[in-house]
């Protein structure tokens, strides 16, 4: 039998030049042979196909559980993306010279204005949508405290905070009119089952 061979990335190529986003062509031979194109988006300067720059995420989202109202912290944040708003946890960007904890506390601080008070686990860095971003997370669990507030959220943020309970998170889960992010709807979904994160 004729072993096939493996795909092989031969050629990058940047087409924007933004901060925090870019979009690049990728040229790769197929197990046949064949040269192709693949168009993805990257926050990195070069993608991670290239240089193999797994280890840091590119950005947090944080899980957090409110210790003092035995519920989890959920957001309603317009996305222009899907041009409405949808359900899913305090999120951003690792700066540079920050780390992920870092960003996660800072994040919550400005998005919520709630207190992480301790970190339950922190994932590795896992992909978004790998047929078209190369962009990793950390997802961090924590147990937080505090009344929300949406004084630090930039003009660009439209965030709303609430509480869930197990249940209030299977009423969102089962209402298909919403939009979720995938990792939140799981994390809700499975809270909604186990009462835990």
């Amino acid at each position: 039998m004729e072993e096939k061979k493996k795909v092989k990335i031969i050629k990058t190529e940047k087409l924007t030049d933004y901060n925090h986003l870019n979009m690049f062509k990728i040229e790769y031979l197929d197990r046949n042979g064949n040269q192709k194109s693949w168009f993805i988006a990257s926050r990195d300067s070069e993608p991670k196909c290239v240089t193999e720059r797994f280890a840091v995420p590119d950005g947090v989202i944080i899980v957090p559980f409110h210790s003092e109202k035995n519920k989890l912290v959920v957001t309603r944040e317009y996305r222009v993306a899907v041009g409405d708003y949808k359900y899913g946890f305090p999120a951003g960007l690792v700066d540079e010279g920050e780390t992920a904890l870092e960003a996660a506390k800072r994040e919550l601080k400005e998005e919520t204005g709630l207190i992480l008070k301790r970190i339950l686990k922190i994932s590795p860095p896992v992909f978004s949508s790998t047929g078209m971003t190369d962009e990793t997370v950390s997802i961090i669990y924590v147990e937080c405290s505090g009344e929300f507030s949406g004084k630090e959220n930039s003009s660009s943020e439209d965030i709303q905070t609430l509480f869930a309970s197990p249940k209030d998170a299977a009423a969102l889960c089962a209402n298909s009119s919403l939009k979720f992010d995938v990792k939140a709807w799981l994390i809700l979904h499975m809270y909604s089952e186990t009462g835990r994160i």
